[in-house]
């Protein structure tokens, strides 16, 4: 009786903590499946894989000498150059604004991650990228699967969007910066397809796998934001009493 009584105590303390919990492992667990099943699509040539070459196709017949210099330049925006510089450049100026270090430690391990599953899935699949016949140069000879540009434009501009969701206490900004942040990434990806540097699917994975590690970190930022708030309450609760 009084182990269930804990408990209960526990939960009504704890519910906002759990039901973070509850919600940020499943998004998680939803974006996985989702990978796995694009993972397992690609590995069998089928169903959705069987888009690949269609999509590719399609975009060719858009082509056009405007076009693809507008998307290059798009796309480099998300390249191994630029994409540090601007990033570095944001967080450093959000850190030194708000005087706290939390900007630089969230993009750090979210871009970290980001690297990580972006390099162990090239190596575990090693798909080769469209034919160089169908896409515009410069060439890319990493392994394809998944798309590093995608994958990274969805967790640096997820975290971006979360940390000044965080400090605007407007619904419009957050809003506004949560539709800027989507689009963005969704751009990239697309930008990758046209230019046939990567296949559908490639870009698609990409983007399940950064919405996934997203909700891994920003769930455990919550989780100990909450927990330091609790502590304090009890502190201070605490101090009444005595």
């Amino acid at each position: 009786m009084v182990g269930s009584e804990r408990v209960l105590a526990v939960l009504r303390d704890q519910w906002a903590l759990l039901l973070l919990l509850v919600v940020g492992v499943g998004v998680f667990a939803a974006t996985v499946a989702a990978s796995a099943e694009v993972y397992e699509n690609v590995q069998e040539s089928d169903d959705l894989a069987g888009l690949d070459q269609p999509v590719l196709d399609a975009v060719v017949d858009l082509r056009t000498t405007a076009l693809d210099q507008l998307v290059t330049g798009y796309t480099h925006l998300g390249g191994v150059v630029w994409a540090p510089i601007a990033t570095g450049l944001l967080i450093t100026g959000l850190a030194l604004r708000w005087r706290s270090w939390t900007p630089v430690a969230l993009m750090v391990v979210a871009t970290a991650g980001s690297l990580a599953m972006t390099s162990v899935g090239k190596v575990v699949v090693a798909r080769e990228r469209p034919p160089t016949d169908l896409a515009v140069p410069p060439f890319e000879t990493s392994a394809a699967f998944p798309s590093g540009h995608a994958l990274n434009a969805v967790v640096i501009a997820g975290i971006l969007a979360y940390l000044l969701i965080l400090r605007s206490r407007s619904v419009r900004v957050g809003v506004l910066v949560v539709v800027l942040a989507v689009a963005h990434a969704v751009l990239m990806g697309l930008s990758r397809v046209y230019l046939g540097h990567h296949w559908l699917t490639d870009v698609i994975v990409a983007w399940s796998l950064g919405a996934a590690w997203l909700a891994v970190v920003i769930t455990a930022h919550q989780l100990v934001l909450r927990r330091i708030a609790h502590r304090s309450r009890r502190r201070e609760v605490a101090r009444g009493a005595s």
